[in-house]
């Protein structure tokens, strides 16, 4: 299995990011079909999912006229695609992973020997949507959180829950 490795994060705070052979044609694959360009890929077997990461601006293309693009991209691969506009912000990275129009606020603390949680406060009405079935946006917040802006955890609360 031959990897690469992909930079990304602000320059003050580079992060290096393996990806795998399998990654590398998803994303080509993913490139040849929408027309949009996957910044990076990540296989999610637990949830048998595969989440895209694309270029600001891009969503559109990547997702095509009444998702006709992103369906057939699902036929194709065979697993369920998901898709994430990135931001060099994290507040803002973390709004595009959860739904920008039902998050009211984001922040990102710093708490002791340096790590990094970021509280996501929603709309009671909507957290379930937020969150997901299983659980599985709060767990691609976590994970790409992680991954970009070395985030250890995502709280996702309700404005009654917002003390910070």
């Amino acid at each position: 299995m031959r990897l690469a490795y992909a930079c990304v994060g602000r320059r003050s705070s580079m992060t290096e990011i393996k990806l795998t052979s399998q990654e590398l044609q998803l994303m080509s694959l993913f490139h040849s079909i929408t027309g949009a360009t996957a910044r990076d890929c990540v296989l999610d077997d637990k949830l048998d999912r595969v989440i895209f990461i694309v270029n600001k601006g891009e969503m559109g293309l990547a997702i095509g006229k009444s998702g006709s693009t992103i369906k057939s991209l699902q036929g194709i691969v065979g697993k369920k695609i998901e898709l994430v506009e990135y931001s060099d912000d994290p507040a803002e990275f973390i709004r595009n992973m959860l739904g920008a129009g039902s998050v009211l606020d984001v922040t990102i603390s710093e708490r002791e020997e340096g790590v990094k949680v970021a509280r996501a406060v929603v709309d009671p009405k909507k957290k379930g949507i937020v969150v997901g079935r299983e659980g599985r946006n709060a767990e691609k917040a976590r994970l790409l959180s992680r991954r970009y802006f070395q985030i250890s955890n995502v709280l996702i609360v309700g404005p009654e829950q917002d003390l910070m």
